[in-house]
Protein backbone atom coordinates (compact mmCIF):
# COMPACT_ATOMS: atom_id res chain seq x y z
CA UNK A 1 0.00 0.00 0.00
CA UNK A 2 1.40 3.38 -0.98
CA UNK A 3 0.22 6.88 1.28
CA UNK A 4 -0.19 10.28 0.73
CA UNK A 5 -0.58 13.69 2.76
CA UNK A 6 -3.67 14.78 2.88
CA UNK A 7 -3.75 18.02 1.36
CA UNK A 8 -1.17 20.43 2.74
CA UNK A 9 -2.11 19.10 5.95
CA UNK A 10 0.34 16.08 8.23
CA UNK A 11 -2.26 13.44 8.04
CA UNK A 12 -0.90 10.67 6.07
CA UNK A 13 -3.66 8.59 4.16
CA UNK A 14 -3.97 5.24 2.56
CA UNK A 15 -4.48 5.58 -1.45
CA UNK A 16 -6.71 3.15 -1.14
CA UNK A 17 -9.34 4.03 1.63
CA UNK A 18 -12.42 1.46 2.36
CA UNK A 19 -16.15 2.98 2.36
CA UNK A 20 -19.17 1.84 3.74
CA UNK A 21 -21.83 2.73 1.11
CA UNK A 22 -24.05 0.26 0.32
CA UNK A 23 -22.56 -2.14 2.12
CA UNK A 24 -22.43 -2.39 5.77
CA UNK A 25 -25.86 -3.19 6.73
CA UNK A 26 -26.95 -4.07 3.63
CA UNK A 27 -24.65 -6.51 1.71
CA UNK A 28 -22.26 -7.20 4.70
CA UNK A 29 -23.11 -8.23 8.26
CA UNK A 30 -21.08 -7.77 11.53
CA UNK A 31 -18.96 -11.51 10.64
CA UNK A 32 -18.20 -10.47 7.00
CA UNK A 33 -18.14 -7.04 7.97
CA UNK A 34 -15.47 -7.61 10.90
CA UNK A 35 -13.17 -10.26 8.03
CA UNK A 36 -13.43 -7.51 5.44
CA UNK A 37 -11.74 -4.26 7.99
CA UNK A 38 -9.23 -6.32 9.14
CA UNK A 39 -7.80 -7.18 5.58
CA UNK A 40 -7.72 -3.68 4.88
CA UNK A 41 -5.97 -3.33 7.93
CA UNK A 42 -3.46 -6.44 6.70
CA UNK A 43 -3.24 -4.45 3.76
CA UNK A 44 -2.34 -1.13 4.80
CA UNK A 45 -5.63 0.54 4.44
CA UNK A 46 -5.52 3.10 7.48
CA UNK A 47 -8.27 5.07 6.07
CA UNK A 48 -12.20 3.84 6.79
CA UNK A 49 -15.22 5.91 5.41
CA UNK A 50 -18.83 6.08 6.64
CA UNK A 51 -21.53 8.48 7.41
CA UNK A 52 -24.22 8.59 9.71
CA UNK A 53 -26.96 8.05 6.77
CA UNK A 54 -25.65 5.23 5.27
CA UNK A 55 -28.69 2.55 6.31
CA UNK A 56 -29.79 4.96 8.80
CA UNK A 57 -27.03 4.70 11.47
CA UNK A 58 -26.54 0.70 11.25
CA UNK A 59 -23.12 0.56 9.15
CA UNK A 60 -21.77 3.23 11.62
CA UNK A 61 -23.53 0.60 14.30
CA UNK A 62 -21.36 -2.28 12.69
CA UNK A 63 -18.02 -0.25 12.92
CA UNK A 64 -18.77 0.81 16.50
CA UNK A 65 -18.33 -3.39 17.01
CA UNK A 66 -14.99 -3.54 15.64
CA UNK A 67 -12.87 0.00 15.16
CA UNK A 68 -12.53 0.34 18.84
CA UNK A 69 -10.84 -3.28 19.41
CA UNK A 70 -8.23 -1.90 17.22
CA UNK A 71 -5.14 0.77 18.20
CA UNK A 72 -6.54 4.30 17.68
CA UNK A 73 -3.48 5.68 16.53
CA UNK A 74 -3.15 3.10 13.47
CA UNK A 75 -6.63 4.50 11.54
CA UNK A 76 -8.48 7.04 10.29
CA UNK A 77 -12.44 7.05 10.22
CA UNK A 78 -14.44 9.84 8.26
CA UNK A 79 -18.01 10.48 8.49
CA UNK A 80 -20.69 12.49 7.78
CA UNK A 81 -23.62 14.47 8.20
CA UNK A 82 -26.69 16.47 6.69
CA UNK A 83 -29.10 13.98 5.33
CA UNK A 84 -32.14 13.78 7.27
CA UNK A 85 -31.85 10.73 10.52
CA UNK A 86 -35.50 10.87 11.27
CA UNK A 87 -38.56 12.88 10.51
CA UNK A 88 -37.68 15.18 12.58
CA UNK A 89 -37.99 18.93 10.84
CA UNK A 90 -34.28 19.51 12.77
CA UNK A 91 -32.64 16.04 12.34
CA UNK A 92 -31.12 17.28 9.08
CA UNK A 93 -29.09 20.37 7.17
CA UNK A 94 -25.95 21.54 8.86
CA UNK A 95 -27.36 24.40 11.13
CA UNK A 96 -25.63 24.39 15.04
CA UNK A 97 -27.86 21.91 16.19
CA UNK A 98 -28.12 19.52 14.00
CA UNK A 99 -24.49 19.13 13.53
CA UNK A 100 -24.03 18.86 17.14
CA UNK A 101 -26.48 16.00 17.05
CA UNK A 102 -25.10 14.43 14.56
CA UNK A 103 -21.41 14.30 15.74
CA UNK A 104 -22.65 13.31 19.16
CA UNK A 105 -25.06 10.33 17.86
CA UNK A 106 -22.62 9.20 15.11
CA UNK A 107 -19.49 9.15 18.12
CA UNK A 108 -22.46 7.18 19.89
CA UNK A 109 -22.55 4.53 17.17
CA UNK A 110 -18.96 4.24 16.72
CA UNK A 111 -17.96 3.70 20.04
CA UNK A 112 -14.91 6.16 19.49
CA UNK A 113 -14.15 9.58 21.42
CA UNK A 114 -13.68 11.78 17.98
CA UNK A 115 -13.64 10.95 14.16
CA UNK A 116 -10.50 11.97 12.21
CA UNK A 117 -12.51 13.35 9.41
CA UNK A 118 -16.43 14.64 9.44
CA UNK A 119 -17.50 16.09 6.26
CA UNK A 120 -20.72 18.31 5.40
CA UNK A 121 -22.47 15.93 3.13
CA UNK A 122 -24.30 18.22 1.04
CA UNK A 123 -24.29 22.08 0.88
CA UNK A 124 -27.20 23.42 3.11
CA UNK A 125 -28.51 26.01 1.00
CA UNK A 126 -31.23 26.74 3.85
CA UNK A 127 -28.24 27.33 6.39
CA UNK A 128 -26.49 30.66 6.85
CA UNK A 129 -22.91 29.18 6.03
CA UNK A 130 -21.34 31.02 8.79
CA UNK A 131 -23.36 29.02 10.99
CA UNK A 132 -21.97 25.93 10.08
CA UNK A 133 -18.34 26.52 9.66
CA UNK A 134 -18.45 28.25 13.16
CA UNK A 135 -20.39 25.14 14.96
CA UNK A 136 -17.31 22.55 13.27
CA UNK A 137 -15.07 25.17 14.63
CA UNK A 138 -16.63 24.46 18.01
CA UNK A 139 -16.55 20.67 17.94
CA UNK A 140 -12.77 20.77 16.30
CA UNK A 141 -11.95 22.53 19.59
CA UNK A 142 -13.82 20.38 21.79
CA UNK A 143 -11.77 17.23 20.49
CA UNK A 144 -14.75 15.43 18.98
CA UNK A 145 -13.58 16.05 15.11
CA UNK A 146 -9.48 16.74 14.23
CA UNK A 147 -10.53 17.35 10.85
CA UNK A 148 -13.41 18.50 8.45
CA UNK A 149 -14.10 18.97 4.88
CA UNK A 150 -16.57 18.81 1.87
CA UNK A 151 -18.85 15.83 0.49
CA UNK A 152 -20.63 16.94 -3.39
CA UNK A 153 -20.01 20.83 -2.70
CA UNK A 154 -19.23 22.84 -6.13
CA UNK A 155 -15.63 24.42 -6.19
CA UNK A 156 -17.13 28.34 -5.75
CA UNK A 157 -18.85 27.05 -2.39
CA UNK A 158 -15.58 25.45 -1.26
CA UNK A 159 -13.91 28.43 -2.01
CA UNK A 160 -16.78 30.45 -0.47
CA UNK A 161 -15.99 28.25 2.68
CA UNK A 162 -12.51 28.12 3.17
CA UNK A 163 -12.43 32.03 2.54
CA UNK A 164 -14.88 32.85 5.66
CA UNK A 165 -12.73 30.10 7.48
CA UNK A 166 -9.55 31.85 6.73
CA UNK A 167 -11.26 35.51 7.42
CA UNK A 168 -12.24 34.11 10.83
CA UNK A 169 -9.22 32.33 12.35
CA UNK A 170 -11.17 29.01 12.26
CA UNK A 171 -9.88 25.71 10.97
CA UNK A 172 -10.57 25.69 7.04
CA UNK A 173 -11.74 22.76 4.93
CA UNK A 174 -8.80 20.23 4.29
CA UNK A 175 -10.37 17.48 1.86
CA UNK A 176 -13.22 17.32 -0.51
CA UNK A 177 -15.03 14.11 -1.04
CA UNK A 178 -16.20 13.84 -4.58
CA UNK A 179 -18.42 11.17 -6.73
CA UNK A 180 -15.09 10.52 -9.49
CA UNK A 181 -14.51 7.58 -11.79
CA UNK A 182 -13.58 7.81 -15.36
CA UNK A 183 -17.23 7.86 -16.39
CA UNK A 184 -17.95 10.45 -14.59
CA UNK A 185 -14.66 13.22 -14.44
CA UNK A 186 -16.55 16.24 -14.13
CA UNK A 187 -14.14 17.31 -10.73
CA UNK A 188 -11.20 17.74 -13.35
CA UNK A 189 -12.85 20.96 -14.68
CA UNK A 190 -12.99 23.18 -11.57
CA UNK A 191 -13.60 21.55 -8.19
CA UNK A 192 -10.27 19.37 -8.41
CA UNK A 193 -8.27 22.38 -9.55
CA UNK A 194 -10.09 24.59 -7.32
CA UNK A 195 -9.33 22.18 -3.98
CA UNK A 196 -5.54 22.05 -5.55
CA UNK A 197 -5.19 26.09 -5.39
CA UNK A 198 -6.55 25.73 -1.78
CA UNK A 199 -4.12 23.02 -0.76
CA UNK A 200 -7.19 21.04 0.35
CA UNK A 201 -6.88 17.13 -0.52
CA UNK A 202 -9.40 14.95 -2.37
CA UNK A 203 -10.60 11.26 -1.33
CA UNK A 204 -12.80 10.69 -4.14
CA UNK A 205 -15.82 7.68 -4.19
CA UNK A 206 -17.68 5.23 -5.93
CA UNK A 207 -14.13 4.72 -8.57
CA UNK A 208 -15.73 2.07 -10.09
CA UNK A 209 -18.96 3.78 -11.00
CA UNK A 210 -21.33 1.23 -8.41
CA UNK A 211 -19.39 -1.82 -10.36
CA UNK A 212 -20.15 -0.88 -14.36
CA UNK A 213 -15.98 -0.61 -14.41
CA UNK A 214 -15.60 -3.97 -13.30
CA UNK A 215 -16.06 -5.43 -16.38
CA UNK A 216 -18.90 -7.76 -14.81
CA UNK A 217 -21.42 -6.26 -17.13
CA UNK A 218 -19.97 -6.89 -20.14
CA UNK A 219 -22.76 -7.43 -22.78
CA UNK A 220 -25.60 -5.52 -20.97
CA UNK A 221 -25.93 -9.38 -19.33
CA UNK A 222 -26.31 -8.81 -15.63
CA UNK A 223 -25.17 -11.57 -13.20
CA UNK A 224 -27.24 -12.92 -10.55
CA UNK A 225 -26.18 -12.12 -6.85
CA UNK A 226 -24.73 -8.99 -7.71
CA UNK A 227 -25.51 -5.59 -6.99
CA UNK A 228 -26.89 -4.93 -10.48
CA UNK A 229 -29.38 -7.07 -9.98
CA UNK A 230 -30.58 -5.77 -6.64
CA UNK A 231 -33.31 -3.28 -7.00
CA UNK A 232 -32.16 -2.12 -3.33
CA UNK A 233 -28.77 -1.33 -4.22
CA UNK A 234 -28.40 -0.48 -8.14
CA UNK A 235 -30.36 2.87 -8.20
CA UNK A 236 -27.25 4.63 -8.62
CA UNK A 237 -26.23 2.53 -11.44
CA UNK A 238 -29.48 1.59 -13.50
CA UNK A 239 -29.14 3.91 -16.74
CA UNK A 240 -25.70 2.45 -17.02
CA UNK A 241 -26.81 -0.88 -16.92
CA UNK A 242 -28.56 -0.64 -20.20
CA UNK A 243 -26.36 1.98 -21.88
CA UNK A 244 -24.51 0.20 -24.28
CA UNK A 245 -21.85 2.66 -25.47
CA UNK A 246 -21.04 2.65 -21.76
CA UNK A 247 -20.58 -1.01 -22.07
CA UNK A 248 -18.96 -1.14 -24.67
CA UNK A 249 -15.84 1.18 -23.47
CA UNK A 250 -15.84 -1.02 -20.83
CA UNK A 251 -14.89 -3.56 -22.86
CA UNK A 252 -12.21 -1.88 -24.65
CA UNK A 253 -11.00 -0.89 -21.60
CA UNK A 254 -11.00 -4.51 -20.40
CA UNK A 255 -8.54 -5.13 -23.43
CA UNK A 256 -6.37 -2.81 -22.46
CA UNK A 257 -6.45 -4.36 -18.73
CA UNK A 258 -5.08 -7.12 -20.00
CA UNK A 259 -2.61 -6.35 -21.61
CA UNK A 260 -1.14 -4.74 -18.57
CA UNK A 261 -1.82 -8.19 -16.63
CA UNK A 262 -4.23 -6.62 -14.64
CA UNK A 263 -8.09 -6.55 -13.92
CA UNK A 264 -10.72 -4.06 -15.38
CA UNK A 265 -11.58 -2.07 -12.09
CA UNK A 266 -7.73 -2.60 -10.99
CA UNK A 267 -6.87 -0.11 -13.77
CA UNK A 268 -10.23 2.19 -13.49
CA UNK A 269 -8.78 2.98 -10.11
CA UNK A 270 -5.15 3.19 -11.07
CA UNK A 271 -6.12 5.17 -13.85
CA UNK A 272 -7.75 7.94 -10.97
CA UNK A 273 -4.81 7.69 -8.73
CA UNK A 274 -2.72 9.75 -11.29
CA UNK A 275 -4.77 12.39 -11.43
CA UNK A 276 -2.44 15.09 -9.73
CA UNK A 277 -4.46 15.81 -6.32
CA UNK A 278 -5.68 12.34 -5.44
CA UNK A 279 -4.97 11.77 -2.11
CA UNK A 280 -7.31 8.83 -1.39
CA UNK A 281 -9.58 6.76 -3.50
CA UNK A 282 -12.27 5.07 -1.81
CA UNK A 283 -13.90 1.81 -2.67
CA UNK A 284 -17.00 -0.29 -1.28
CA UNK A 285 -16.06 -4.06 -1.80
CA UNK A 286 -18.64 -6.35 -0.14
CA UNK A 287 -15.89 -9.02 -0.15
CA UNK A 288 -12.42 -9.84 1.05
CA UNK A 289 -11.22 -11.02 -2.45
CA UNK A 290 -12.76 -7.42 -4.14
CA UNK A 291 -11.17 -6.06 -1.24
CA UNK A 292 -7.74 -7.39 -2.49
CA UNK A 293 -8.34 -6.88 -5.76
CA UNK A 294 -8.93 -3.07 -5.57
CA UNK A 295 -5.95 -2.30 -2.66
CA UNK A 296 -3.77 -3.96 -5.81
CA UNK A 297 -4.57 -0.72 -7.69
CA UNK A 298 -2.22 0.93 -5.05
CA UNK A 299 1.01 1.84 -6.35
CA UNK A 300 0.13 0.57 -9.92
CA UNK A 301 2.01 2.80 -12.59
CA UNK A 302 0.35 2.98 -16.49
CA UNK A 303 2.37 4.36 -19.20
CA UNK A 304 1.54 7.73 -20.63
CA UNK A 305 0.62 6.26 -23.63
CA UNK A 306 -2.41 4.01 -21.50
CA UNK A 307 -3.31 6.78 -20.29
CA UNK A 308 -3.80 8.43 -23.48
CA UNK A 309 -5.87 5.30 -24.34
CA UNK A 310 -8.10 5.84 -21.09
CA UNK A 311 -8.76 9.87 -21.80
CA UNK A 312 -9.89 9.22 -25.26
CA UNK A 313 -12.22 6.15 -23.85
CA UNK A 314 -13.46 8.52 -21.49
CA UNK A 315 -13.12 11.72 -22.34
CA UNK A 316 -13.39 14.33 -19.08
CA UNK A 317 -17.84 15.26 -19.29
Amino acid sequence: MQYRKLGRTGLVVSEIAYGSWLTFGNQVELDSAKKIIQKAFDLGINYIDTADVYNRGEAENLLGQILPAKRRSEYIVATKGFWPMSEGVNDRGLSRKHIFDTVNASLERLKLNYVDLWYCHRYDTETPLSETLEAIEDLIRQGKILYWGTSEWEADQIAEAWALCEAKGWHKPVVNQPYYSLLGRKIEQRILPTCQRLGMGTASFSPLAQGILTGKYSGGVIPAGSRGADSRLNGFMKDNLTNHRVLERVDHLAGLAQKNGVTVAQIAISALLHTPGLSSVIVGASSVAQLEENAKASGMKLSAQDLKKIDKLFPIS
